[in-house]
């Protein structure tokens, strides 16, 4: 099955990078600002990104314990990171070429983010997230439309084998924006499916896709099918000097364990700066998350939701025999998981592989104890030591 290595790795890295690095003020910056095309494109003058690395890049995501990376190839903004044929609008480097030959060779899945929209295109219509949407000129996306279908065959034809292609973004028809019929999106999925069989595509261009793609929120129930959480490290996509609401490393990881658990994947954003290297602070902190993958990656890579409803304060994800109790909440001495009684052969901590030792309740024994608050028949409680693991996230391994 095409998508089964998807379902697999489960955590991913999004890279953010284009003109809108070098204004470091947000990748909507030119929407919110409403910049003229003329004038923002004077970024591409200053656009030289001599620290971009794509093997750096490549091999932090490996060392993060990220399985696949999706770059933008195109954003919003309309410039280009490869060498089209369709635009001048593009960079002097073809930094997709760079990206794709990085990630294969650390063994990584190939993906390529693609925006429908185009702020730079003379027919691109003005819609309402259009920098220029006070301005009335009416415009005709057909004659935009073969420019878009020209640079998805470019991309899913100059680069050998793409996994994963992420559209972005469609609007519902009557709500001011555009929609699939503007990209004649029916047309464009099937050129996917013939230039690149083995690939996936999501969900964002208003049709049916192989997976579907939250943005910036967390599920709290799983979706059908193939999903995945795309978060950012700090609340922008592209990289913003003066956002400092990073995440912490410890978050990230409940988030990751919490997608996993719902049988979905985690996509983490890090926007290059604008001589295209990850930022220090960025660094710093997949590094982290990398540490902790490092030890606790068996709950994670090839782990799904699990058959056991776990108590409060624990997240179960689950990879065959083997149950992972993420411990949200560290609890003293004792903890208590309902209806695994009789159900485990033996329990360590995942960090360091030292036992946890356990006593059970039987399901059929009575319960003689008064005490409202004792464990239920059927219990397996855990004698957990007072100190916390030195770990973003401890997780309890469960032999079954």
């Amino acid at each position: 099955m095409t998508a089964e290595w998807f379902a697999h790795d489960r955590f991913g890295l999004f890279v953010h990078f284009g003109l809108y690095s070098v204004a470091a003020r947000h990748e909507w910056v030119q929407n919110y600002e409403e910049i003229p095309a003329a004038e923002y494109a004077r970024y591409a003058e200053f656009f030289d990104p001599d620290l971009f690395d794509a093997r750096a890049i490549a091999r932090a995501a490996k060392e993060a314990g990220q399985r696949y990376a999706v770059l933008t190839a195109k954003h919003h903004e309309g410039f280009c990171l490869w060498d089209t044929a369709t635009t001048d609008f593009k960079s002097s480097r073809d930094l997709v070429a760079e990206y794709v030959a990085a990630m294969r060779e650390e063994g990584l899945k190939v993906g390529l983010y693609y925006s429908l929209l185009d702020w730079h295109h003379p027919d691109y219509p003005i819609d309402k997230h259009h920098p220029m949407r006070k301005n009335s000129e009416k415009r005709d996306i057909g004659a935009y439309r073969p420019y878009l279908h020209a640079q998805v065959k470019e991309l899913l034809t100059a680069y050998g084998q793409i996994d994963y292609l992420f559209f972005d973004f469609t609007d519902e028809p009557g709500s001011g924006g555009t929609t699939p019929g503007d990209w004649d999106a029916e047309t464009l999925m099937a050129m996917c499916r013939e230039l690149q069989p083995g690939m996936i595509v999501n969900d964002r261009l208003g049709i049916p896709g192989d997976l579907v793609t939250p943005e910036q929120y967390q599920p709290v129930r799983p979706f059908p099918g193939l999903w995945e959480a795309c978060q950012t490290v700090n609340g922008s996509w592209g990289y913003h000097r003066d956002n400092l609401n990073v995440k912490t490393a410890d978050l990230l990881v409940r988030m990751l364990a919490g997608s996993v658990a719902l049988g979905g994947n985690l996509l983490l954003n890090v926007g290059p700066t604008g001589r295209g290297e990850i930022a220090p602070t960025d660094a710093a902190l997949l590094a982290e998350v990398g540490e902790w993958m490092r030890r606790h990656s068996p709950a994670i890579h090839g782990a799904g939701p699990p058959e056991f409803t776990a108590p409060s304060g624990v997240t179960y994800t689950q990879r065959g025999d083997r149950l992972y109790a993420h411990l949200f909440d560290w609890p003293f001495g004792l903890l208590h998981l309902p209806g695994l009684a009789g159900r485990v052969r033996f329990a360590r901590l995942l960090n360091d592989g030292s036992e946890i030792r356990f006593s059970e309740i039987p399901a059929g024994q009575q319960a003689f104890n008064l005490n409202p608050a004792a464990p239920e028949p059927g219990t397996l409680t855990l004698s957990l030591p007072v100190r916390k693991p030195d770990v973003a996230l401890p997780v309890i391994e469960l032999y079954l």
